[in-house]
């Protein structure tokens, strides 16, 4: 127990310098921080789904296309 009172000065100085730099976060800060990521991502991503959805589309616009493109054909 002495020896961890002679450390103390020591301990307190390293704990105030992790902090100080950030080394060392609260669950308070790491929360923020996900909710910003959080918000980040949607901003700038698509879900699974509207991609899937917007696929989709891109294959049946293709597949009318091709219809189009069929008809001219035929029609010359």
């Amino acid at each position: 127990m002495e020896s961890l009172l002679h450390y103390s000065p020591i301990l307190i100085a390293v704990m105030v310098f992790l902090i100080q730099q950030r080394i060392v976060v609260t669950p308070e800060q790491l929360e923020k921080k996900h909710r910003e990521i959080i918000e980040e991502i949607e901003e700038k991503f698509v879900t699974l789904n509207s991609f899937k959805d917007l696929k989709d589309q891109f294959s049946e616009v293709k597949e009318k296309i091709d219809k189009i493109y069929d008809l001219l054909i035929d029609l010359k």
